[in-house]
């Protein structure tokens, strides 16, 4: 069977004790595939074949759910956030829905009203492969020392726009 420079490149990454069965895999996936001609892709995808085997993970496992919780600058120079933060490290109220895998990767505030810093807040976030925000529950209640946020519904269409989930309150 031909094999390209980079294919036997590639190759001589895997350990001298297991190449030789690494080389029949690869040539086996070949055949199956019907390729004459053994490229770096094959040898990766067969490496990835045997990896994931060996490893125990597969590319269905569920990934990370990353989640960020943006809070009302206002509320924010007189709550530290703790009320948030329990809630999303023990999984409770509006966290539930998540397990063990999933990442807070962002807290920010809002800028102030009008909700300014969000979009670019969220772009940034989204660079991390950031999947839900959740409006912190300050930003939702209506109670006599937080005022629900006059700017939510536009905050939410904003980033929704963006592709990323919005949930409604934190802790409350």
């Amino acid at each position: 069977m031909k094999w390209t420079e980079e294919a036997l490149r590639e190759m001589e990454k895997v350990p001298g004790f297991v190449r030789k069965m690494a080389k029949s895999a690869v040539e086996k996936l070949a055949r199956e595939k019907s390729v004459d001609e053994i490229t770096v892709d094959l040898v990766q995808e067969t490496k990835d074949k045997y990896f994931s085997m060996v490893s125990g993970k597969n590319k269905e496992e569920k990934k990370t759910t990353k989640v960020a919780v943006v809070r009302c600058n206002i509320v924010s120079e007189v709550c530290p956030g703790v009320g948030c933060l329990r809630a999303f490290n023990n999984r409770k109220v509006h966290f539930e829905q998540y397990g063990p895998d999933t990442e807070l990767i962002g807290f920010f505030t809002c800028g102030g009203c009008s909700g300014r810093r969000v979009s670019r807040l969220v772009e940034k976030l989204k660079n991390y492969d950031l999947d839900v925000l959740h409006l912190s529950s300050c930003m939702c209640m209506d109670l006599e020392d937080y005022q629900k946020c006059p700017f939510k519904n536009q905050i939410k269409k904003v980033v929704a726009a963006k592709g990323v989930k919005v949930v409604e309150g934190t802790h409350h």
